[in-house]
């Protein structure tokens, strides 16, 4: 696959098996034991795949929708229809975005079970969670401004600041930590944890080599690629390139014949072409934004270098997010410089 094709053809070459997607409140059983549940979203990105996993006299649930009252009213349908009546045994979630952890303080609470998260990402949600009804902080409004966000932008981050929440159930004040290497028994298969980073600090997936399914998250996705942002509370980090050797990791441990289940669009089989696929498409990026900052630039300004699709006042603040995690990995690399002015804006020039 060369990097074109990479850029212009993403998921196309890939296997996909299943022909229909379940409807909301049903599901498919992908092997024995293993079910895809499909929820709606209330965004840009509208649906979400959930997995139950048969576990013994109940079962294991492995992410579970944003919270609202569409999501809470699906998953009441599932435990009549689906699960017919057996308990949730314990609800794993791979990483701390709202999609996935939303509804999982009100599924343990319901079922008196335990939550399942790494470390990392449990503890970064509660903390996101605690910023509901705070103001926006200075560091995160000098952030921004040095990205280069005219007025307006920051009047936005002001008054979006502390919606993470909103979209997240109270966690649980206690879970069971998932390391990487770790072995899970649920129902008939042992699941291994493995972790990836980039898209969230600790993101987990689960593989069953005995099955030939891993469950993706958003580590693996086949038509779209995850979102890598950089963020006010750890500016100096290198999350794309935490992506990059996640995805290295990935491509040499996962084979082709592996069943992914994705958290977005459908199950497909070709794990390394698609890794390949998506760091060919980041490396290419890369290159097209050291091109475009031979003259100097802010990060608003590298949008033609990394996205298609035009950059909205909806979508404006996470593609920021991605050109400075993009522009923090060619500074790791010594391929690009910063220098803030004195209005506090920061400026990116390329190194030869």
């Amino acid at each position: 696959m060369t990097e074109t094709a990479a850029r212009t053809r993403p998921g196309q070459n890939l296997d996909y098996p299943f022909s229909d997607r379940p409807e909301t409140g049903a599901y498919i059983e992908v092997v024995k034991g293993v079910y895809w549940v499909r929820m709606r979203l209330p965004f840009q990105l509208n649906h979400i795949n959930l997995w139950l996993l048969a576990d013994g006299d109940g079962w294991t649930v492995v992410d579970t929708g944003v919270r609202d009252e569409p999501t809470a009213q699906a998953w009441t349908e599932l435990f009549d229809k689906v699960m017919l009546g057996k308990p949730v045994k314990r609800v794993i979630v791979t990483h701390l975005h709202p999609d996935h952890v939303g509804m999982a303080g009100w599924l343990v609470r319901r079922f008196g079970c335990m939550l399942w998260m790494s470390r990392t990402d449990y503890l970064m949600c509660r903390n996101l969670c605690f910023d509901t009804g705070l103001e926006a902080p200075e560091e995160g409004i000098r952030f921004y401004k040095a990205a280069g966000f005219p007025e307006d932008a920051l009047e936005q981050y002001r008054t979006r600041f502390g919606g993470f929440g909103k979209g997240v159930y109270r966690l649980p004040n206690s879970y069971h930590r998932m390391i990487d290497g770790d072995q899970i028994e649920i129902g008939d298969y042992s699941w291994e944890v493995v972790v990836g980073r980039g898209h969230a600090p600790e993101h987990v997936c689960l593989w069953c080599k005995e099955a030939g399914v891993f469950i993706s998250g958003d580590q693996i996705l086949p038509r779209i690629s995850s979102n890598v942002s950089l963020f006010p509370t750890e500016p100096e980090a290198n999350p794309l390139q935490d992506w990059l050797d996640s995805c290295a990791k990935l491509e040499g441990m996962v084979g082709d014949d592996v069943l992914i289940l994705p958290s977005h669009n459908e199950p497909f089989r070709g794990a390394r072409m698609r890794l390949r696929e998506l760091i060919e498409g980041h490396e290419t990026s890369l290159s097209a934004l050291h091109v475009l900052c031979r003259e100097p630039k802010r990060a608003v300004d590298c949008f033609p270098a990394l996205f298609r699709s035009r950059i909205t006042a909806g979508n404006f603040g996470m593609a920021t997010g991605e050109s400075l995690a993009h522009l923090s990995c060619l500074i790791a690399r010594d391929q690009m410089r910063r220098e803030r002015d004195k209005h506090g804006v920061d400026w990116y020039t390329s190194l030869d």
